[in-house]
């Protein structure tokens, strides 16, 4: 024989050949030599048991010493010791000896969930479980404070979901989530190649600012609205643009935003969305319609400049015969104006050589005293 000594807060169960015998306590025990004893600490799971669990449970002195939980199919535990959370059960059959309440050890209490339903009971604090351990087991959708979402169970519209985070429990119905910006967006409609009426080709590019007013529509009712509205903008750029010729577009091109906002307003509202404005970002002309129309505003330049040149050159030479008018009426105006030029020559004269042969004061005196003979 042998002794076994079994600690407090310690179980012991002794076999013999593979079957069960006994379960020991705390103390001191005398044991054959062809028992086996496992000892196993009060509070811990039980576990590789040397003895089938389900069979082991038939003693009744074993069975009052195990507290057993057992999760079926689609379902999970969650153990918490004094109110704090341990680990999740799984599927199956687990055993955990019991403590004494005065030994102050591990007490266990256990939460079932079931993973079959969507809704995950409010009994259940997600604040402190997610994202872990109960990410595997639970989908989270998240709806930004500037969007809305609609939520969609088996395929099925359900509800409207408004700005937060959402949990349901992950098993074979499909949850889906789809969600929507309700902030104001701008959508570019760019390089359209268009023909106007008088068959110019040209590439437009136009912008129009929106938001989505109604989420039924543009996520339940319709299906991709925003490619619905892109295309209404299209066929009213092309409408607008089909019935001008290219000079009449250029000359209203002002007046193409508001048509295409107004032209498309009825279609926006049955996707549930409101249009702001738009505008026409760029009208781009192939490369020989830009070379033609360039010639052409420098041919109009070139006019332009050449009107401007002969009212110049009109008035320039009546402003002439006024003068000489003037002068001939007027010796003195004469005298005036030829002193005038004789400063603007000397200007530009830096010296004067002056070689005197007697007769340059005579000259000088006739030519400055000429026009007073005149006058006598």
């Amino acid at each position: 024989m042998k002794t076994v000594r079994i600690q407090a807060l310690q179980i012991g169960l002794v076999f013999k050949h593979g079957g069960y015998q006994k379960m020991l306590s705390t103390g001191n025990h005398w044991v054959w030599s062809s028992e086996t004893v496992y000892v196993y600490n009060r509070g811990e799971l039980l576990k590789n048991p040397p003895y089938d669990l389900a069979m082991l449970l038939e003693y009744p002195e074993v069975a009052a010493e195990l507290d057993v939980v057992e999760v079926k199919d689609n379902e999970i535990a969650l153990q918490y010791e004094n109110g704090l959370f341990q680990t999740v059960l799984q599927k199956g059959r687990h055993a955990y000896w019991k403590s004494e309440r005065r030994s102050g050890l591990k007490q266990y209490q256990y939460i079932k969930a079931d993973l079959s339903q969507l809704e995950i009971p409010g009994t259940i604090d997600l604040i402190s479980l997610m994202p872990q351990p109960l990410s595997a087991f639970v989908r989270t959708y998240t709806v930004e404070a500037h969007e809305q979402g609609v939520l969609f169970i088996d395929w099925k519209f359900d509800r409207l979901l408004s700005p937060g985070t959402y949990f349901w429990w992950k098993n074979n119905t499909p949850v889906h989530v789809l969600k929507v910006d309700t902030r104001q967006q701008q959508m570019e409609v760019s390089g359209q190649e268009i023909l106007t009426k008088d068959k110019a080709s040209l590439r437009l590019s136009f912008y129009i600012q929106y938001h989505v007013q109604d989420i039924i529509k543009a996520l339940v009712d319709n299906k991709d609205y925003d490619k619905q509205l892109y295309v209404s903008i299209q066929l009213a750029l092309r409408e607008y643009v089909g019935s001008l010729t290219l000079d009449e577009l250029l000359d209203k091109k002002g007046e193409l935003a508001p048509f295409v906002v107004n032209a498309t307003l009825a279609k926006a509202a049955e996707l549930g969305v409101k249009l702001r404005n738009g505008g026409v970002r760029d009208i781009i002309l192939p490369g020989d319609m830009r070379d033609i129309m360039n010639q052409v505003l420098m041919a109009e330049k070139k006019a332009q400049a050449n009107i401007i040149m002969r009212r110049e050159e009109t008035a320039s030479t009546r402003s002439l015969l006024n003068t000489a008018k003037l002068m001939e009426d007027n010796e003195m105006l004469w005298k005036l104006k030829e002193m005038e030029y004789v400063e603007k020559i000397s200007d530009k004269i830096s010296s004067i050589s002056v070689s005197n042969d007697g007769s340059m004061v005579d000259q000088l005196k006739q030519l400055f005293v000429r026009g007073r003979g005149r006058n006598t």
